[in-house]
């Protein structure tokens, strides 16, 4: 029985000892390190990457009141006759009094300039008529004279200039880009607003932006008027709106 025992430690102490079975422990204990951290890191990164998926979209308003810096108004005018010359000539006319009109009230000429004619002929109860429409279009900076020439049109009726639909005045903000960047910054600022109430009310935090989206800016009536057609005046007082949609992480 002693022999059987000490053949047994033998052949233990010789597997303990062995190169090749302390190599093969080592790479053992190696792995299951290995394994054990893989997972915690693993599990960790799960976690972290969870975190890193909370989030909130808000959207962020940025409005301001503006002055259009540019008016143009069209004139539309027509005049018919049995001939073509008779008719061209009393567009003609028309014409020199809208000229006369706009000189009148300070506006230089090139401000004026003809911007399309178009010449109809048609048979009323068996006679030829001819129909000759002209539009008229007055560009200018001058937004206050431009004002006051707008509410005196009816003017132009009195001097027998027939306005046709399609006359009327616009007014145009043209310096949008010069605001941009500093309302999307103010519609940002206005959706963080909104997302850090929201992280309040959850017990969290507002992080970075995760993902955003500028709206398209809209340009209106800042009193809600309606612009442009015959007898009906826009204004030139804008207003201009974004809308932004940002994505903030949640810490």
């Amino acid at each position: 029985m002693s022999d059987y025992s000490s053949d047994s430690a033998a052949l233990a102490s010789r597997f303990w000892h062995d190169t090749v079975t302390r190599r093969w422990l080592a790479s053992a204990g190696v792995l299951t390190v290995g394994l054990i951290a893989g997972g915690y890191l693993l599990g960790n990164g799960l976690v972290r990457a969870k975190d890193a998926d909370r989030s909130v979209t808000v959207r962020g308003l940025a409005e301001r009141e503006v002055t259009a810096d540019l008016a143009t108004w069209t004139i539309a005018y027509s005049a018919s006759a049995p001939d073509l010359a008779t008719a061209q000539a009393s567009v003609d006319r028309d014409s020199e009094s809208i000229r006369a009109f706009f000189r009148e009230l300070g506006f230089p000429a090139d401000d004026l300039q003809p911007t399309g004619v178009n010449v109809n002929q048609f048979s009323e109860n068996g006679v030829q008529r001819f129909t000759v429409r002209q539009r008229m279009t007055l560009r200018t900076t001058d937004i206050k004279r431009a004002q006051a020439a707008v509410r005196r049109q009816f003017e132009l009726v009195r001097r027998g200039v027939v306005l046709e639909e399609g006359s009327g005045i616009a007014f145009t903000y043209t310096k949008l880009n010069a605001i941009k960047p500093e309302m999307v910054a103010a519609a940002t600022k206005d959706a963080r607003a909104s997302a850090e109430q929201f992280a309040k009310d959850s017990g969290t935090s507002v992080g970075t932006i995760k993902s955003a989206t500028q709206g398209y800016f809209e340009v209106t009536a800042r009193d809600g008027d309606s612009g442009g057609g015959w007898g009906v005046s826009d204004t030139p007082y804008k207003k201009v709106r974004v809308v932004t949609t940002v994505d903030f992480y949640l810490r």
